[in-house]
């Protein structure tokens, strides 16, 4: 059994792949546009948004995190969960947490607590919570 995280950026999907690209090395490696899709949508979504992404894989490490632009409403929230990003070493914690942090919220500066030589806890620019931590 595997749980993945699928995220909705209710048309920020497209700014969010690249953002992963850029701060975690993600990897696209499925990505469909609604107007791509071989089936119409299964509930009305505006006009305009035939381009925004319907379905989209990302491969980060060794998880794979599924994305999409969902109703493409612009009100993503992302309440009472937090993604737990596990590195191998201290300066890839700092890597990784400054460039997630990159015009998100830090809601805990990396630091060495007495499980992790590095963990700290932020919000990035389009609201996903982070725990950055270097595992055992």
């Amino acid at each position: 059994m595997i749980i993945q995280p699928y995220l909705s950026f209710d048309g920020r999907c497209d700014e969010a792949i690249d953002f992963y690209r850029q701060a975690l090395g993600a990897e696209v490696m499925f990505l469909m546009r609604f107007n791509e899709s071989p089936q119409a949508p299964s509930v009305p979504l505006p006009p305009g948004t035939e381009n925004k992404v319907m379905h989209a894989s990302l491969k980060i490490g060794d998880s794979v995190m599924m994305c999409s632009d969902g109703r493409c409403t612009g009100k993503s929230e992302f309440k009472g969960i937090t993604l737990s990003l596990k590195v191998s070493g201290d300066a890839e914690a700092k890597r990784c947490f400054e460039a997630l942090a990159e015009g998100g919220q830090i809601h805990m500066p990396l630091a060495t607590t007495f499980y992790s030589s590095s963990f700290g806890m932020l919000a990035d620019r389009f609201g996903v919570s982070w725990m950055v931590m270097v595992g055992s």
